[in-house]
């Protein structure tokens, strides 16, 4: 497994890699939690995906496996703003404006949504693998950006499992039912570091160019 992160900028550096993780999104949070977001037959893609949008992938044999996106908690495209924000003043449907109690916009906080692994990476240990090689990736550019802090709402279950891979992840919302696929989610909050050594099995992450979570839609 390889990790690759850019923005739109940079994308055309490593093939079909962006447009392959949108189609993955479209498999796991259409198809498969049917959420109401746009998308075609093919991908799922929003107003967050944007040229102030950051993205830290993983491929296996060339392959895109898994993902997340990340941006600044003080990003203005258009009406948006990032998710959670825009949550908080009430421009999303399907996540309650109390899911934070207060709006957060600075340089040092940044925000990531749809975290996805696909269903090819079957076992545990290849699962931990491929989601600390996403966050690390994520740490990495919001570090090098100034952040020093990550927020994301996302499954609770997140929280235990990024625990277990050494990122000192809590939680700093109300947990909320999502009726639409019955899980339970809240805002989850990391320092953009690890708190404990990586672990020895996991390949550290690469930049190599290619030669070849979670939202709502906004309210109409």
């Amino acid at each position: 497994m390889e990790n690759v992160t850019f923005d739109l900028s940079r994308m055309h550096q490593f093939g079909t890699a962006f447009f392959d993780f949108l189609a993955l999104r479209k498999t796991f949070f259409v198809d498969t939690l049917g959420w109401d977001i746009p998308h075609d037959d093919r991908v799922e893609m929003d107003q967050y995906d944007n040229p102030l949008a950051h993205y830290s992938l993983v491929r296996r044999d060339g392959r895109v496996i898994g993902g997340a996106r990340a941006m600044a908690t003080t990003a203005a495209w258009g009406k948006h703003t990032y998710m959670l924000r825009d949550a908080v003043k009430g421009q999303l449907i399907d996540i309650p404006g109390q899911v934070l109690d207060r709006e957060i916009a600075t340089a040092q906080t940044w925000e990531c949504t749809r975290l996805v692994i696909s269903d090819e990476v079957t076992t545990h240990a290849e699962r931990s693998e491929c989601l600390s090689l996403i966050v690390d990736g994520l740490v990495r550019v919001a570090a090098e950006h100034g952040a020093t802090q990550l927020i994301s709402l996302s499954p609770l279950s997140l929280m235990r499992a990024l625990r277990q891979l050494g990122f000192a992840a809590d939680r700093i919302g109300e947990p909320y039912h999502n009726e639409g696929d019955g899980r339970r989610y809240a805002v989850l909050s990391m320092p953009a570091e690890r708190a404990l050594p990586r672990m020895r099995h996991l390949p550290m992450a690469t930049h190599r160019p290619q030669p070849m979570p979670l939202h709502a839609p906004a309210v109409a």
